[in-house]
């Protein structure tokens, strides 16, 4: 009985299997032209898709960043800088206004709108930035500093620390007010450009550096947490020591940290250390990829550091397109494929890339189906609330690759929206410029030239 029973499933099995073949053979059926089953969708973005998708995310991101003070003990909303007191408090919301993955934020907000032409993305920028620079003031004059450090209570603004307080937020500060979307940010722009350009600890050659965890330590992310500050202060004022210290960073942090065989940056660099162990962390190398984007953005072109900044740009590219994975994501570590596939860093290069092939630097033939085939991995973790799932959290740099492979992933992690904002905007700046097609089951530039 068993025998018969299992030959009956058998037979069964092999029937199923038997129609879910193709009809035909190689001489009577196309066999290169059936579909893939790929893992994420493959071809052309919908542009009006991708809006639908940037509003979800806008929709979320307004709804739980709310610029509003409030009374903790009462819920009433603080309006007016008398009405200051010790039971002031940020309205509840889902991520700090003065995170540098806040400045990230408000940077490609800004982009979106300039895109899309949709002005609700400006007026998110423009309240919040009103809002602090409303109340930066008036709580820096109602509060002594140990109260606003001990309860961080606009500490990041009114007393920054380290770049991550001050120079994201700059930069979209001064995007902000050379845009004219807000008038009052000089202040603010002067305080934290005096700590970023003068007051960030440096190496003796002026590299910025940081003494943590060791002494004289570079964090690859610095490039971008110093550099777009630095540049967009050399537009709104002019003054070419701004443009000549960025260009400074790229070639000092290069020549310590890039692989050139493998064409990526490790991670961290100690000074004390004869060996270094590398980990090319996604992120980091999104980071000096978006610093570099954002410095030639504004760089003069007859600037002698523009030809520098532009190649390095372009073997960080190279290097880049060679360790993307066959579902359009990048690696966690970039080197390591059992290391997990990380959202905000194919973010980060679907934004750069697109960018790049729209401002000229980059072939479109080679990296607009790239940074597409990245844009369609990263829309694939944008959830039905807005949320972008799959983002590695806040991580430090480490020696060992355990450190790496297991940092949590969490949609909270704010990393994640500004270069998904960034990433899905220049998509539709790239399909705006350029067109593909599927031509042979592949993804293909249709025009060498812009339409």
């Amino acid at each position: 009985m068993r025998n018969i029973t299992f030959l009956f499933a058998f037979a069964l099995f092999a029937n199923a299997n038997a129609y879910a073949q193709p009809k035909g053979n190689d001489v009577t059926a196309p066999l290169h032209a059936m579909k893939p089953d790929y893992p994420i969708y493959y071809g052309v973005p919908d542009t009006n898709q991708l809006k639908r998708i940037m509003q979800r995310v806008y929709n979320y991101l307004d709804s739980v960043t709310p610029p509003q003070l409030i009374n903790k003990q009462t819920g009433s909303v603080v309006a007016s800088a008398e009405s200051l007191d010790t039971n002031t408090v940020f309205k509840q919301g889902d991520y700090r206004l003065t995170s540098y993955e806040w400045g990230v934020t408000y940077s490609a907000m800004q982009r979106l709108a300039a895109i899309t032409g949709n002005g609700s993305y400006s007026d998110y920028v423009k309240d919040r930035f009103d809002f602090l620079a409303k109340w930066v003031p008036a709580v820096k004059n109602k509060f002594p500093l140990e109260y606003i450090q001990k309860k961080r209570f606009f500490n990041q603004p009114v007393d920054p620390h380290a770049l991550d307080d001050a120079g994201a937020v700059c930069a979209a500060m001064i995007k902000a007010q050379r845009n004219g979307l807000n008038t009052n940010l000089r202040p603010m722009i002067d305080h934290y450009i005096n700590y970023v350009f003068t007051k960030e600890f440096r190496l003796k050659d002026g590299t910025i550096a940081r003494n943590r965890p060791q002494k004289n330590t570079l964090w690859l992310d610095d490039l971008y947490m110093y550099i777009p500050a630095v540049a967009q202060m050399g537009k709104l004022t002019g003054d070419k020591k701004y443009y000549d210290d960025a260009v400074k960073q790229v070639v000092l942090y290069s020549k310590r940290m890039f692989n050139k065989e493998k064409g990526v940056y490790m991670h961290g660099w100690v000074e004390s250390m004869d060996v270094h162990p590398q980990f090319h962390w996604a992120r980091a190398n999104g980071w000096a990829l978006m610093a570099m984007s954002e410095l030639l953005d504004v760089l003069p072109e007859n600037h002698a550091g523009y030809p520098v900044v532009l190649q390095q740009f372009r073997q960080l590219a190279s290097g880049l397109a060679k360790y993307q994975s066959g579902s359009g994501f990048w690696h966690q570590l970039l080197d390591k494929e059992d290391s997990y596939l990380e959202t905000s860093a194919t973010a980060i290069y679907a934004y750069c890339m697109a960018h790049a092939c729209n401002k000229g630097w980059l072939d479109p033939m080679i990296y607009g189906p790239a940074s597409i085939l990245a844009w369609n991995a990263v829309s694939s973790k944008i959830n039905d609330k807005g949320q972008v799932e799959g983002t590695c959290v806040g991580t430090g740099m480490a020696f060992d690759p355990l450190f790496y492979y297991h940092r949590p992933v969490n949609v909270y992690a704010a990393h994640g929206y500004g270069p998904a904002i960034l990433a899905g905007a220049e998509i539709i700046e790239l399909l705006r410029n350029f067109s593909f097609y599927i031509n042979d089951s592949a993804l293909q530039l249709k025009e060498k030239n812009k339409r």
